[in-house]
């Protein structure tokens, strides 16, 4: 298994702040997202592997595990690779009591969106654990262990609902999304842990879900906020730019002359669904004014001649 730097996956250092880490994924994302490279494999590959870099190092439990572990990776290996069942060296290093967890050692393939799962480097990091239930009368049949897992979805995921497929020991089993599924919900499928002992029930599972960060949307409850750049001329004249929701529609959107940078525009109901109302919330439009670059000396003067007319 090969050792994954994510700083350098990221382009960061290894002391960035949790802010440079958001914006060198943020503009990583922005380039190699499937939406503006559909049909290419590569930048496919590269979009999960950034993804998976913000996913640690954006979270400080995460980070820190990471940072602790790197630089002792030849040994974390050596001893995983002499390990068997399910105790790695990590959780045998890290753990607060005998027996307390272990981690589980089934396949949850594609829990990362529509993207395939995380790299066998995260998983051995950070592999999903069940908890084992106590029982001191070992002939009574006892129910099996319940299993827990982070089910990481796109924003496309809750925004359109969609239909996912794990893979639990062996077994395939199909999640459905519900259209405005929260961040943090806890699903449970029953009977879906451990097998029983003594004739007992499974155990179940429980999933929490995780929605990934998005390069171009922000969450706020229902409401999305959409970052739009602005060229100067169509913020001061205005104009009309074109965007795509997150369902894929288009939409033409009206830019009113000498609008300010920051201005937020309201596209009511395009928001997330809210459960309970079957309702959306709201998109909002910030607009972000882009300051022409490398000017022609034709140009200086124009705008020179702008600002002696203001002065007037």
């Amino acid at each position: 298994m090969e050792f994954k730097d994510y700083y350098k996956i990221l382009g960061v250092d290894k002391n960035a702040t949790s802010e440079e880490i958001k914006k060198a994924y943020r503009q990583l994302a922005k380039k190699y997202h499937p939406d503006k490279n559909p049909g290419d494999k590569s930048a496919e590959e590269k979009f999960k592997e950034i993804t998976e870099a913000n996913e640690v190092l954006s979270d400080p439990e995460k980070r820190k595990k990471y940072d602790q572990l790197g630089a002792n990776w030849k040994q974390y290996q050596y001893a995983n690779a002499n390990q068997s069942g399910t105790n790695d060296w990590y959780s045998q290093f890290n753990r607060g009591g005998e027996n307390s967890s272990f981690n589980f050692s089934g396949d949850l393939g594609d829990l990362f969106g529509g993207l395939g799962g995380f790299s066998d480097f995260f998983e051995s990091f950070f592999g999903t654990s069940s908890r084992r239930r106590s029982d001191n009368i070992f002939n009574r049949a006892k129910k099996g262990s319940d299993y827990e897992a982070t089910l990481n979805l796109t924003l496309e995921d809750v925004f359109n609902g969609a239909e996912k497929q794990i893979s639990v020991d062996g077994r395939k089993l199909k999640v459905k999304i519900e259209p405005g599924t929260k961040d943090g919900l806890k699903l449970r499928l029953k009977n879906q842990g451990a097998p029983g002992k003594n004739g007992g029930e499974r155990g179940d599972l429980y999933l929490t879900v995780h929605i990934l960060e998005h390069p171009f949307y922000e969450v706020d409850g229902d409401d999305l906020y959409y970052n739009l750049d602005v060229d100067l001329y169509t913020a001061v004249l205005g104009g009309k730019v074109q965007i795509s929701t997150l369902d894929k529609k288009k939409i033409n959107l009206t830019i009113p002359p000498e609008t300010d940078n920051g201005k937020l525009l309201k596209l009511k109901g395009l928001g997330l669904i809210q459960k309970e109302t079957n309702k959306r919330g709201n998109l909002y439009v910030r607009i972000n004014v882009q300051i022409p670059k490398r000017l022609s000396s034709e140009e200086k003067k124009l705008f020179e001649k702008l600002a002696s007319l203001r002065k007037k």
